[in-house]
């Protein structure tokens, strides 16, 4: 059975939270929160704004939220205190659907779901850089998407895979909890699989993996040392691995990677980085001067060259910001350079790009014309 059929027949009857939900498509809402107390918020282009309705109380709370959960989502909650699962609903003819979060905050249940986009936009749509599309041709390799949570890293993720998609012949494997976009197959074969729907949990799903001949990999969030561990070993027997990681920056990432592990096993994990890490692409969003599209990604991208290996493998992670910002001839660029290219496009206000810029005096610069990729690594 298709996964589109599975969840449209785990979702019937009609439950009561659909009408809210259809508000927030009609609203072109990115997230949906509810919390005891108060009435739903939305947040449209970026900000939170409460529907015109009563406060939720305890017991409608439930009764919104519970019919929602499988089996195996309540016992996850009942167990854990939060779960996380795909919800689908029709709107005037199109299917939606949302990424869940149900939890518990202060003894009350609570809700924040992120609706997700039908479409996968390419990357002119998401306004990513050029580079982004060079990425997508490894063979082999991990490549990281890094950022905050709403920050657009799945989306980003999915425009690459749709790439793939369009321009080979491969077989992409995706292990999701929960599936987020549904792809389309074109010239490549896709399987997509849902944590706790198709297979009992992730580390089942990667040991069915490599029985099932991928040659591109999504692998979700690496969020622990076993999903990490996987993904890279993934990499290194030959595919083509995508994931996100919560870091704030490119440079970041490698920090947040070692975090992971215990100390004593960084020094082979440094290895393993700088042989199979091919890119980091980190990004924030950001609110635009121009009505569509109303946020925009900054990005920054570090490609493994020979320097940032060297780097990473002598521990000196304090300088790969420098390298990034020296290595335009490699495709890469840090995020004043992503920020100036945004303001020079008229999309992002220059008090917004200061506001989001890591080194603002360095920005200031960019935006006068100044180069600043020479120095700073010695």
């Amino acid at each position: 059975m298709a996964i589109e059929e599975t969840h449209k027949l785990a979702r019937t009857p009609e439950l009561s939270i659909d009408k809210i939900f259809r508000a927030v498509v009609k609203l072109e809402g990115s997230d949906l929160h509810l919390k005891v107390g108060k009435p739903p918020y939305v947040r449209v282009a970026g900000t939170l704004r409460p529907l015109k309705r009563e406060e939720i109380t305890d017991d409608e709370m439930e009764s919104l939220c519970f019919p929602l959960l499988d089996d195996r989502n309540r016992n996850i909650y009942k167990e854990e205190g939060g779960t996380d699962f795909a919800y689908m609903i029709d709107v005037d003819g199109a299917t939606w659907r949302f990424r869940v979060n149900l939890m518990t905050q202060m003894g009350h249940v609570g809700m924040v779901a992120r609706r997700v986009n039908n479409h996968i936009p390419n990357f002119e749509g998401l306004h990513l850089p050029a580079s982004i599309e060079d990425l997508c041709k490894f063979d082999q390799g991990l490549i990281l998407v890094a950022g905050v949570t709403g920050s657009g890293k799945s989306t980003t993720i999915a425009s690459m895979l749709n790439w793939i998609n369009d321009n080979y012949r491969k077989h992409i494997l995706t292990l999701e909890d929960p599936i987020e976009f549904l792809f389309h197959e074109n010239k490549c074969l896709v399987n997509q699989r849902e944590i706790g729907i198709d297979v009992k949990d992730f580390e089942l799903g990667m040991k069915h993996a490599v029985r099932e001949d991928p040659d591109v990999m999504l692998v979700g969030e690496m969020r622990d040392r076993e999903t990490f561990a996987t993904a890279i070993h993934a990499a290194e027997t030959g595919h083509l691995v995508f994931g996100t990681i919560h870091a704030s920056n490119a440079s970041a990432t490698i920090g947040r990677i070692l975090d992971l592990f215990p100390k004593d096993m960084h020094a082979g994990l440094r290895n393993t980085l700088a042989t199979n890490l091919k890119a980091v692409v980190a990004q924030k969003l950001l609110p635009t001067i121009v009505k569509n599209p109303p946020r925009v990604p900054t990005v920054e991208v570090m490609i493994i060259n020979s320097m940032v290996r060297k780097l990473v493998l002598e521990e000196e992670d304090d300088k790969l910001a420098d390298a990034i910002r020296m290595g335009a001839q490699d495709n890469m660029q840090d995020f004043n350079m992503s920020l100036k290219d945004l303001v020079d496009k008229e999309l992002v206000s220059q008090e917004v790009a200061m506001d989001a810029s890591p080194n603002q005096q360095q920005l200031k610069m960019v935006l006068k014309g100044i180069d600043v990729s020479q120095g700073g690594l010695l």
